[in-house]
C-alpha cells in the first residue's frame, strides 16, 4: 500500500505535472499553423490551391528550421545553466511569437506573408526547448523503474494540445483568436513553473568544475557517441514523415485517393494526435511490461508502417470519415514519441543529456524540410501517392535500422557522465 502511494506521488509530482502541461501548450502552438494553414493563408490573400500549398510548405519549413536551430541553443543552455532555464526561456519565446502571429492581419510595415514566415521561425526556436528539457528533468527526478511511465504521462497529456487547438479554431471561428489563446496559455503556465526545483543529478554535476557541460560538438568527436546520436535521430524520422507529409498535406492525399469530400488538414491533425496521445500514454506501459524500449518502439513503428500502406495502396479509403479514422490509427502507431525522447535522454551522460534530449527531437522535426523538398521534387513525375510512398519507405527503413542497432536503456542508471 505504501509502495503504491509512493508511486502515485512520484508520477503526479510537480515536475511531472508542469512538464505535461508545458508540453500540452507546446503541442498546441506547434501544430496550430498546420491546423489553420489553409484558412489563415486564404484570409491573407492567397487564392489558389497551388499558392496555399507552396507558401504553406515554406512556412512549415521556416518553423522546422527554427526548431532545429532552437534545439541546439536550448539543449546547450539546459546542460550549462540547468533544465529550468530552458523551461522558462522557451515558453516566453514561443508564447510572445504566437501572440504576434495573431496580429498578422493588422501588420502594415512589411508583407504579411513574410511576417508570418519569420514569426513561425521564432516560434519554432522557442518551441524547440520544451520537450527535451521536460523529459530530461522528469527522467532525472523519477526512480528508474518509473521513467518510462512518467515520460509517457507527460507526452500522453501533452499531445492532447493538438486536439484542443483544433477545437479552439472550430469554436472561435477565427484563426487569430486561436493564436492569442495559445500565447496566453503559455504566459499563464509560467506561474506554475515558479515552484519547480532543479534536477538533483544536474546539481551534483554543477559542483564538479572539471566536467564540461553542454558541448554540442562532443557528439561529433567520438565515433560511438556520434553513431548513437544519429541512431537516436533515425528512430524519430518515420513519425515526422507521417505527421509532416501524410497528415499536414492530407488534403492533397485525399484528393489523389479520389475522396469526393474535402479533407480538412486541421481535422486530420486532430485525429492523428488523438491516436498519438493514446499511443504515447500506453507505450510507457508496453516498455515497462516488455522490459525493453526497443521492442515497444519497434512494435508501434511496425503498426504505423501498416497504416501507411493501407492509406496509400489499399484502395479502401474512399470517404473522409475513413480517412480520419486511419489518421487516428496512424497516430497510435506513431505513439512512441515520448519513448523515443526518453531513449535519447538515457543514452547520454548528465553533462550532455539535455543537449541530446533537446537537439535530437528537433533534428527529427528539422528533417521535415528534406522530406517536403523530396516530396515536392518527386510529385510532378511520380504523382502524389508514389512521391509520398517513396519518401515514406526511406524514412521507415532508417527508423527500423536505428531501432535494431540502438542500445537498450530499460532500467539504466542515469547518474553517469560523458568523458
Amino acid at each position: 500500500m505504501n509502495q503504491e502511494k509512493t508511486t502515485i506521488q512520484h508520477l503526479f509530482s510537480l515536475p511531472v505535472i508542469v512538464a505535461a502541461l508545458g508540453y500540452f501548450v507546446d503541442i498546441y502552438d506547434l501544430q496550430l499553423f498546420g491546423i489553420v494553414r489553409v484558412q489563415s493563408l486564404e484570409s491573407l490573400g492567397l487564392t489558389t490551391k497551388e499558392e496555399v500549398s507552396s507558401i504553406g510548405t515554406t512556412i512549415i519549413n521556416f518553423q522546422m528550421i527554427g526548431l532545429l536551430l532552437g534545439g541546439i541553443f536550448w539543449g546547450v543552455l539546459g546542460d550549462k545553466k540547468g533544465r529550468l532555464s530552458v523551461l522558462f526561456g522557451s515558453i516566453i519565446t514561443y508564447s510572445l511569437a504566437n501572440i504576434c502571429c495573431g496580429m498578422i492581419p493588422h501588420i502594415e510595415f512589411m508583407d504579411k506573408i513574410e511576417a508570418y514566415k519569420w514569426l513561425r521561425f521564432i516560434a519554432g526556436i522557442g518551441l524547440a526547448g520544451e520537450l527535451g528539457a521536460g523529459i530530461t528533468l522528469v527522467s532525472e527526478v523519477l526512480p528508474k523503474q518509473l521513467r518510462a511511465i512518467g515520460t509517457s504521462l507527460v507526452a500522453g497529456i501533452g499531445l492532447l494540445g493538438a486536439v484542443v487547438a483544433t477545437f479552439t479554431v472550430k469554436l472561435s471561428g477565427d484563426w487569430t483568436i486561436a493564436y492569442f489563446i495559445g500565447g496566453g496559455l503559455g504566459i499563464a503556465l509560467l506561474l506554475l513553473r515558479v515552484g519547480v526545483i532543479e534536477s538533483g543529478i544536474f546539481k551534483d554535476v554543477v559542483g564538479k568544475k572539471h566536467v564540461e557541460r553542454g558541448n554540442f560538438f562532443a557528439f561529433f568527436t567520438n565515433w560511438e557517441r556520434f553513431s548513437t546520436y544519429m541512431k537516436c535521430i533515425g528512430i524519430g524520422i518515420p513519425l515526422w514523415f507521417c505527421i509532416g507529409i501524410l497528415v499536414y498535406l492530407s488534403n492533397e492525399f485525399g484528393e489523389a485517393l479520389g475522396i469526393t469530400e474535402k479533407i480538412d488538414p486541421g481535422l486530420s491533425i486532430m485525429w492523428a494526435y488523438v491516436g498519438i496521445s493514446v499511443g504515447d500514454f500506453l507505450s510507457g506501459f508496453f516498455s515497462h511490461a516488455l522490459r525493453s524500449r526497443r521492442k515497444a518502439i519497434g512494435l508501434m513503428m511496425g503498426l504505423a508502417l501498416i497504416c501507411m500502406l493501407i492509406l496509400l495502396f489499399s484502395g479502401m479509403i474512399k470517404s473522409a470519415s475513413l480517412f480520419y479514422a486511419l489518421c487516428c490509427f496512424l497516430g497510435f502507431g506513431n505513439g512512441f514519441w515520448a519513448m523515443f525522447v526518453t531513449v535519447a535522454a538515457e543514452q547520454f551522460g548528465t553533462n550532455l543529456r539535455a543537449t541530446a534530449a533537446t537537439t535530437i527531437p528537433n533534428m527529427v522535426r528539422g528533417s521535415v524540410v528534406l522530406m517536403t523538398i523530396s516530396y515536392k521534387f518527386l510529385k510532378p513525375t511520380q504523382g502524389i501517392i508514389m512521391a509520398g510512398a517513396i519518401v515514406g519507405f526511406i524514412c521507415f527503413a532508417i527508423g527500423f535500422y536505428s531501432v535494431l542497432k540502438i542500445s537498450e536503456t530499460h532500467g539504466k542508471d542515469l547518474d553517469f557522465l560523458e568523458e
